[in-house]
């Protein structure tokens, strides 16, 4: 077993820190865990957001703008990926010896200072970190936690109790997951995504099976993704998932009005049932993986189901926006064809009765979209009608001939007769959906970009037309 590298700074002792980009999820959350350990913290972040109250609310200070002097009395500073290296506050602290760290060093300092489970995986890490938490909450084990996405139940996505567990978001995006000291992890799937960083599909999987030699404690793998199912053979790991190769397996799945209900069995013995909240089955096998790991570091199973029972979600992961005049508006963070085939599928056969399924989808990063248009061919067949809008570019460099329309192409190419909108200026977007739902209809918006805000815009234009309609009347 190949052991992480040593974090960079030692949190034993009250530091004074700096967050560059505090405004970011992944960095919000680390500076909430940072200010609540005891240390001095301050952040910045290009402009205003809504999340730096809560980060403000846990002693941060915060600035808006990034300057200079911001780094001359810390310990240290702390950046993203998506911090350039000519950001002035880097680029100062490098210059007054400040030592300056990517995130993944602070994420692995925070995580040595507790037993730490990390949950990774190319997609529902987030909501698994989730419920993982919770049914440790649940059991009174008191657990820190840092998490991509603000849980529902707490109301952020960070928090530092001093606790004995830890439970964190080991994110692949960038290799931060191969510098988290854990005892344990639960890995969801394994995908393409992340290109940029990896270059082959090939290199992914080896850093997901580099990041399992290091950990000595608990692994627990989904059996249901065919690639976690042989690294999980590979690293003698115990298995969820729901078929019967899975020694912990959700069995006896029924669905109805958005919930999920089902037994789960440990070596073919039944445990007991679940009720769970949430639409989608990749979500059973969420709440199948998070709960095998509970049990196995001895959460008792009661515990864990009702932690379950009373999940109320992640943010951004199927989310509720609104109903207007009997069109429900959903918000998803989805952006990776099986995704967004997951959060369609969760909609179609969620028992809602809605009579058809609209999908929106802004498409997210030009290097990613480059290298991946083609693999969102059969993403949307659950949709009864596809809205596909251009490129969101997270700060990526534009690609000559790289838009959205390279997704219209690949749906259209493998489904002919999809109905298909296509929908570059966002205006013409708000507007087309607006006058197009009506009464029955589910509309949910999909990506990582700011697609985000798209519901309440087009319930706001639905109003609107309302409003002018009632004068006109009049």
């Amino acid at each position: 077993m190949n052991a992480p590298p040593k974090p960079p700074i030692d949190l034993s002792v009250r530091r004074r820190l700096h967050v560059v980009g505090v405004g970011g999820p992944g960095m919000s959350a680390i500076a909430i865990a940072l200010a609540e350990m005891g240390h001095e913290v301050s952040g910045s972040d290009i402009r205003e957001r809504s999340v730096l109250d809560r980060v403000r609310a846990a002693g941060v200070d915060v600035h808006v703008g990034h300057r200079r002097e911001l780094v001359h009395d810390r310990d240290a500073i702390t950046w993203s990926t998506a911090i350039p290296g000519r950001n002035v506050e880097r680029d100062e602290a490098d210059k007054v010896g400040v030592p300056s760290m990517h995130r993944s060093g602070m994420l692995a300092a925070i995580c040595a200072r507790a037993s730490s489970i990390g949950v990774a995986g190319t997609h529902g890490k987030t909501s698994t970190t989730s419920m993982l938490m919770l049914m440790l909450a649940e059991a009174g084990l008191r657990p820190s936690f840092v998490i991509g996405g603000d849980v529902t139940d707490m109301g952020t996505g960070a928090q530092w109790t001093g606790g004995e567990w830890l439970v964190v978001e080991a994110d692949e995006s960038d290799g931060t997951h191969l510098h988290l000291p854990l005892y344990g992890t639960i890995l969801t799937n394994v995908e393409t995504d992340h290109l940029d960083h990896y270059g082959t599909f090939d290199a992914i999987v080896d850093g997901f099976d580099r990041y399992l030699g290091q950990i000595a404690g608990p692994k627990v793998l989904c059996s249901d993704d065919p690639v976690a199912a042989r690294l999980a053979a590979r690293h003698d790991a115990i298995t969820y998932g729901t078929g019967e190769e899975a020694q912990f397996r959700a069995v006896d799945v029924t669905s109805e009005r958005g919930a999920f209900s089902f037994g789960v069995t440990h070596a073919r013995e039944l445990l007991g049932k679940i009720s769970l909240p949430l639409r989608g089955i990749h979500n059973v096998r969420n709440a199948t993986g998070a709960l095998a790991m509970a049990v196995t570091i001895g959460v008792p199973f009661d515990a864990a189901a009702a932690a379950l029972a009373r999940f109320g979600g992640v943010a951004r992961r199927f989310d509720v926006r609104g109903v207007d005049a009997g069109a429900t508006l959903v918000d998803d963070y989805a952006h990776l064809p099986s995704e967004i085939a997951a959060v369609l599928a969760a909609a179609r056969f969620s028992g809602d009765d809605w009579k058809r399924v609209v999908a929106v989808f802004q498409p997210n990063r030009f290097n990613r979209i480059v290298t991946m248009w083609p693999d969102y061919h059969s993403a949307f067949v659950d949709a009864d009608l596809v809205v596909l809008t251009d490129i969101y570019s997270s700060g990526t460099t534009p690609i000559p001939g790289v838009t959205g329309k390279l997704l219209v192409n690949a749906v259209l190419d493998r489904h002919p007769r999809t109905r298909l909108a296509w929908m570059p200026r966002r205006d013409d977007l708000v507007e087309f959906l607006a006058g197009e739902l009506t009464e029955g209809d589910v509309c949910i918006s999909m990506g990582c970009g700011d697609i985000a805000t798209l519901p309440e815009e087009v319930m706001a234009e639905r109003a609107e037309r309302r409003g002018r309609s009632g004068v006109g009347r009049g």
